[in-house]
């Protein structure tokens, strides 16, 4: 239940720095986006103490973790892709216009209006 009343709280605490941005209309922008980072921030720090912040702080710590394991490809390797896939695309392309030209073509010629 107190989970429940902090998360509450820490959407209150977002809301308010939303409100903040728009009540504080005759202010300087940086003052206003101030209200909106100070708003998400204390949302964030309500947010870390509940059991639900908890697990997802761990998961975003496991997640970089893992992130860190993955074997990044090459420079030269991410280029090499991208070359292939840019081939294909053009490759797909000229496919479907010669299909398209033709049964463009073929629908010409049923309905006899062939130029």
């Amino acid at each position: 239940m107190t989970d429940k009343v902090k998360l509450g709280l820490a959407l209150l605490l977002v809301v308010a720095g939303i409100a903040g941005f728009y009540f504080l209309r005759d202010s300087a922008l940086v003052i206003r986006v101030a209200s909106v980072l100070a708003g998400i921030g204390a949302a964030v720090a309500v947010t870390w103490f509940t059991e639900p912040g908890k697990q997802f702080f761990a998961f975003a710590q496991e997640s970089t973790t893992e992130t860190k394991k993955v074997v990044w490809p090459t420079r030269k390797e991410t280029f090499q892709t991208t070359g292939v896939v840019f081939l294909f695309v053009v490759v797909m392309a000229l496919f479907l216009w010669i299909v398209d030209a033709g049964l463009l073509l073929v629908v010409q010629l049923l309905m006899g209006r062939s130029e």
